[in-house]
């Protein structure tokens, strides 16, 4: 999603028609609590008919209730209290992918492999991953004992963890056929430009300028996140232009979000990814590197949705979150319920095991979404799947052949100095 948080407007009052509504809900609400077989959970009633009303408007807008308020603002600031392990669900048992460097985790001797069967004594069976991932975040400095099963151990090994923050990564990268920089921005969260920067400046530092062939920016399986992280990591590629534009239901509340001077990649030829996993602020990204030429996208059509969401605080009670405006992109275009149309169509084929399972998701397949202005019965999404090694991935050896010479394309390399015809100011 793309968000932006709001200190809230003042409501305006509903008409007596409206209020005679909700006196109905009021009875029907007392005889619920009243005489309904079993008592009833009144918080819930509430907080269900809230979200019944929501719904009802689009899938996107929903109210959170104080802890999905707080999980929101964790996932959005990028950090945490917790022990910084990557974590699968096999046998029922929480498995540990791998460590990450520097945390608590790797300082106390959780190695990947390791399946941690207990946490703080209570048996991981029957729980979810969610689950159990909840139970392993904390307030910082508090310690967490695991009883993990580790290959050639002749018992479990009770480990005892102390909590610290945990900054997730936003964005990974790493050079690729030792001439390509390749960077992976997994979300956007209050730490993906930063993160970008580093990624972009350690690039350029391992690879001399005149050996640096380019760029990819892969969004694949990327949901989306904060409104201002996207424009801050269009920016970072370009040194002109309208990054995107936000248009609300009345007209003085469309705002326009210009880039200014200052390529990070010294104007280095980009190629950016996108699948059907390629949500919300990571289609801004890649509608405006694309409609300012300053990249070429390739893969499949991305989600499509185009609309932004308002958090608006409510106290102790949590926040509402409100789509409020739709996104543009810089021709004046809107990809709700269509998508990005890549430059290059590349297909990515599903390995065996995954056929008939994987199938492609797109906003205009979401009941209740908004219909989209340019939206027709195409739809938007494709099949969200990326293989785990670089030699299956056809979109990134197609992106790395482009920018190595081996593929040609029209749309290669993207030329700024192009888009002021295509653009709409």
């Amino acid at each position: 999603m793309s968000v932006i948080y709001s200190a809230g407007v003042p409501a305006q009052a509903a008409g007596a028609s409206t209020y005679k509504e909700l006196s109905i809900f009021g009875d029907v609400f007392e005889r619920v609590r009243a005489q309904y077989v079993t008592p009833p959970d009144e918080n819930k009633l509430v907080e269900n008919a809230i979200n019944g009303m929501l719904s009802s408007l689009d899938p996107h807008s929903s109210f959170m209730n104080s802890k999905d308020a707080e999980d929101m603002r964790t996932q959005t600031r990028g950090e945490f209290g917790g022990l910084g392990i990557e974590v699968t669900m096999e046998n029922e048992l929480v498995k540990v992918i791998t460590p990450i460097d520097d945390t608590p985790a790797s300082k106390a001797g959780i190695l990947a492999g390791d399946f941690i069967t207990e946490i703080d004594g209570q048996a991981v069976r029957g729980l979810k991953l969610e689950d159990a991932v909840e139970k392993m975040r904390g307030a910082v400095n508090t310690p967490i004992k695991l009883t993990v099963i580790r290959q050639g151990a002749d018992k479990p090994l009770d480990i005892t963890v102390m909590r610290d923050i945990i900054a997730v990564r936003a964005v990974k990268s790493r050079v690729e056929g030792g001439d390509i920089g390749y960077v992976r921005v997994i979300s956007f969260t209050e730490k993906t430009y930063d993160d970008l920067e580093k990624a972009i400046k350690k690039i350029k530092a391992d690879v001399p300028a005149d050996k640096l062939k380019g760029f990819v920016l892969d969004l694949r399986l990327n949901p989306g996140g904060l409104l201002d992280q996207a424009i801050n990591v269009s920016d970072a590629f370009l040194e002109r232009g309208e990054v995107v534009s936000t248009r609300g239901r009345n007209a003085d509340e469309t705002r326009r979000f210009n880039a200014g001077p200052g390529d990070l990649t010294d104007g280095k030829p980009v190629v950016v990814l996108v699948n059907g996993g390629s949500a919300s602020a990571s289609e801004i990204v890649a509608g405006a590197l694309q409609d300012l030429k300053r990249a070429t996208v390739v893969g499949t059509r991305s989600f499509g949705k185009g609309s932004v969401q308002t958090i608006i605080p409510l106290g102790e009670s949590g926040a509402l979150r409100l789509t409020t405006a739709l996104y543009y992109t810089p021709s004046g275009k809107s990809i709700q319920g269509t998508g990005i149309t890549p430059d290059i169509k590349v297909e990515q084929p599903l390995p065996p095991e995954l056929q008939g399972k994987v199938r492609a998701e797109g906003e205009s397949s979401l009941k209740g979404h908004i219909q989209g202005a340019a939206e027709t019965d195409e739809g938007s999404g494709s099949a969200a799947y990326v293989p785990p090694e670089t030699k299956d991935d056809l979109q990134l050896n197609y992106a790395m052949d482009l920018l190595h010479g081996t593929k040609t394309d029209p749309s290669f390399p993207a030329s700024p100095d192009k888009a002021a015809a295509a653009v709409k100011n």
